[in-house]
């Protein structure tokens, strides 16, 4: 299933969330019941949109590896992220 970042307008917090990718999450009270978090002092309805991360994959191959897939680009610490300048 994919994960997604999600962002308060409220709080300025980024949440990380795993869901389907027809579903997407609107509120601040929402992403906490999904993420198992306290809504604290950040009204239930605040504001929250998906940031654009492409959204990561997790299989539970992946789980507990223990080790990063390499670099497709092999430049990672070569000035950049993934060879990106």
């Amino acid at each position: 299933m994919p994960t997604y970042d999600y962002r308060c307008d409220a709080n300025n917090r980024v949440v990380e969330i795993s869901h389907r990718m027809s579903e997407s999450l609107s509120s601040w009270g929402e992403l906490c019941a999904r993420a198992g978090l306290e809504t604290g002092d950040t009204p239930a309805d605040a504001p929250v949109h998906r940031l654009a991360t492409g959204g990561n994959v997790i299989s539970s191959h992946s789980l507990g590896s223990g080790s990063a897939p390499a670099c497709a680009s092999g430049s990672c610490c070569a000035g950049g992220m993934c060879g990106l300048q």
